[in-house]
């Protein structure tokens, strides 16, 4: 179990009868506050007593912050960047010539699998995953290990790669928020950041509020060392805390707020998925010496990612279930993260909890259909005003937000088309159908996102011409192609729209002749005497016309 918080026992309301229970209850809270105390916002509800009797109070709560190698699951590519399949030997940069060391997947103590990076080491033994070597140099050496939890995640503190044998000279450390579907970088790692990824270097200590959020290029992780003491390659989180928070994150409070009110801050350290790209190995200080390749490769021997589960406020606690993490969701929310309210509680649009005000922050609870702080009608969120329509007989919703439309909001306007991995309530329900203006009749589409087209038009969106088609503001039959409408008689299609005919040709596709002066275009007329017939005839006119001799 991740982060298994304090919480109070729901009990009766206490009366004048009750002070031994009123005395436990009393106890409880005060350890329940002194727990708080140490980490902000792990509890979610605390029963406090009113006038009215014991009621619980909710709060802004999330789970503790865990090591995640022990949830994660590792991938390593390309296939066979794995030593020991087949056995290798291997040097060290330390020792270059001495090349003792053998890898041998067949073998348990010489092998080198991907899991050696996420377990913990026993009796001081030292385990790591470890590549081939650069024998196939200049060829590059590249490995990517992607490490995914199928869960949102939040760092808290300092992310750590341990490398054995040597940092690498070039790395990026990459992320996904989308499962592995799409990836953004999140730091980048080289000898030489300007030569090697047209950026200057940058230490994380040296930006400000207003850049928290960049991603860098570090050297101070890449060059070499010669010290074995230097192992770690590290993404900073506490120093980007330390911004708002102070050297000694002493004002945690000031982080919180601007969690809240900077845009992307929250976000940048989100993740589900991360990735490490090993673009070159560590060289030892020099240049890649050709006559002993064994020396180089990428070894590490753990990897710490210190996170929460993402649980948006809504939980204090995070469960490892049918061997994924899941949130125990509080405040009448569901799913994974905690990202929707539950069926039933759908009349308040759902909303992540707040920070603030701290120090217990906004739970902002699903409330149920009908209740006081809902509406009598379920607009699944996208109205907060109902009418009755006499006429009809019918209360409907009124200004239907987030492109929703119908009696309850559960309709999408006309443009728009139902999101299918998205609930009724959720804000983006209705994705716009996009259509384009040129190639579809109108700017709807289907209930899957297709749009209707014109004729010559294809694809979702009607932005793609069919085959014999060509685009230009819109399909048009092709007057020439390359494969079915040839251009005849040696003549050039020009952007499907007109052959360019040689000379004494023309027509759409140059299939006809060009007349000239003296030729007979139907076949006709006597053909124009050659050169040599037209000489002839000169000569001879000259002897008819010379006068006899004497």
């Amino acid at each position: 179990m991740i982060g298994a918080p304090c919480a109070s026992p729901l009990r009766r309301a206490p009366t004048a009868s009750q002070p031994a229970m009123l005395l436990r209850v009393a106890l409880l809270l005060l350890h329940c506050s002194a727990s708080a105390l140490g980490g902000k916002y792990e509890l979610c509800k605390s029963l406090v007593s009113t006038d009215d009797g014991s009621v619980w109070e909710h709060y802004a709560c999330q789970p503790r912050s865990e090591s995640m190698k022990d949830y994660v699951r590792i991938k390593v590519d390309p296939p066979g960047i794995t030593c020991g399949n087949p056995p290798e030997r291997f040097c060290t940069l330390e020792n270059p010539y001495l090349c003792s060391d053998e890898c041998d997947a067949s073998n348990p103590d010489l092998a080198h699998p991907p899991q050696l990076m996420q377990d913990r080491e026993r009796h001081g033994l030292l385990t790591y995953w470890q590549s081939v070597t650069w024998r196939r140099h200049p060829e590059p050496l590249l490995a990517n290990i992607s490490m995914s939890w199928n869960k949102s995640l939040e760092l808290t503190d300092d992310l750590h790669v341990t490398f054995e044998y040597g940092r690498p000279t070039i790395m990026v450390l990459d992320k996904s928020v989308d499962h592995g579907r799409s990836w953004q970088p999140y730091q980048y790692y080289a000898d030489d950041c300007l030569d090697t990824f047209n950026m200057p270097a940058k230490r994380v200590r040296d930006l400000t509020a207003a850049n928290v959020t960049r991603v860098i290029c570090t050297e101070q992780y890449s060059r070499w060392v010669g010290s074995k003491s230097h192992k770690n390659v590290t993404l900073e989180v506490r120093a980007r805390f330390a911004v708002f928070a102070g050297p000694r994150l002493h004002n945690m409070d000031t982080l919180y707020t601007r969690m809240e009110s900077m845009k992307g801050l929250r976000d940048f350290f989100t993740f589900t998925n991360l990735r490490l790209r090993l673009l070159r190995p560590a060289l030892g200080g020099t240049y890649v010496q050709r006559d002993n390749l064994l020396k180089y490769f990428y070894a590490i021997s753990n990897i710490e990612v210190p996170a929460r589960c993402k649980c948006n406020l809504h939980a204090s606690q995070c469960l490892l279930l049918d061997g994924n993490l899941q949130c125990q969701c509080e405040h009448n929310t569901t799913g994974q993260d905690c990202q929707r309210c539950k069926k039933g509680f759908k009349a308040k649009s759902w909303k992540a909890g707040s920070y603030l005000p701290t120090p217990n922050g906004t739970p902002n609870t699903c409330t149920i259909a009908g209740s006081p702080s809902g509406s009598n009608c379920e607009c699944y969120g996208h109205s907060n005003r109902c009418s009755y329509l006499e006429f009809l007989k019918i209360v409907t919703c009124v200004s239907c937000k987030h492109n929703t439309r119908g009696q309850n909001c559960q309709h999408c306007r006309l443009g728009y088309f139902r999101n299918a991995s998205a609930e009724l309530d959720d804000e983006s329900v209705c994705i716009e159908c996009n259509c384009n203006q040129m190639g579809s009749l109108h700017d709807r589409c289907n209930g899957t996102g297709f749009c209707q087209c014109k004729d010559g038009a294809a694809g979702p969106k009607c932005d793609e011409c069919l085959p014999g088609h060509h685009w230009k503001q819109g399909c048009y039959p092709n007057v020439c192609d390359d494969e079915m409408l040839l251009c005849q008689n040696g003549g050039t299609c020009h952007q499907n729209q007109k052959c360019a005919c040689a000379p004494e040709f023309k027509g759409v596709l140059c299939q006809q002749a060009r007349c000239e002066a003296g030729k007979d275009c139907n076949g006709a007329a006597a053909r124009r005497p050659s050169a040599a017939a037209l000489l002839l005839c000169a000569l001879f006119g000259g002897l008819l016309a010379a006068p006899p001799p004497r």
